[in-house]
């Protein structure tokens, strides 16, 4: 299993705090820190989050859809457009990954994960769990009836080894 963090604070909430903002007031704009559980539930529920790739020192962060297997990976797929991906490109150079996941209903509701762990290609075997996984929650889940044959599409996983969440329930 992975860890799970807690999150610090935001520069611009922190400084706030500086002008006067009472404690109460402080954890009305932060929120509290989500367990585990609320991790997994978030996951499942959501279907889109940003990924943040880094390739020798440029950083990339990209909006995509997921799945998430239920225990400890979130499985992307990439369509092939063009001869070069820049999204494939910077995950095969990217070691360690960040993918942030957030919904927000208003500034007093919302919540947010971010999940860390090592980024690598889907193995051929893995296949079906990638279909499962992004057949359960992401955003296009009819994805692989349209873009058959599978020889178009990348599978990427994220090996998740940490994960901190925070949220305000308004």
């Amino acid at each position: 299993m992975h860890d799970v963090k807690a999150v610090g604070c935001v520069y611009a909430v922190c400084s706030r705090t500086s002008r006067g903002m009472t404690t109460e007031s402080f954890g009305e704009i932060t929120g509290t820190g989500m367990d585990r559980e609320e991790i997994e539930a978030f996951l499942h529920e959501q279907g889109i989050g940003v990924l943040s790739l880094a390739n020798n020192g440029e950083a990339y962060g990209v909006p995509v859809s997921f799945g998430y297997d239920g225990e400890e990976r979130l499985y992307f797929v990439f369509l092939q457009v063009g001869e070069e991906s820049r999204k494939e490109a910077f995950a095969a150079a990217t070691e360690r990954a960040s993918f942030t996941v957030s919904d927000v209903e208003s500034k007093h509701a919302w919540r947010s994960v971010i999940a860390h762990g090592r980024i690598r290609e889907v193995d051929d075997d893995e296949w079906e769990t990638v279909r499962n996984s992004i057949d359960d929650n992401a955003w296009y889940p009819s994805l692989f009836s349209e873009a058959e044959p599978m020889r178009d599409i990348q599978g990427w996983v994220l090996e998740i080894e940490e994960t901190s969440g925070q949220k305000n329930e308004g």
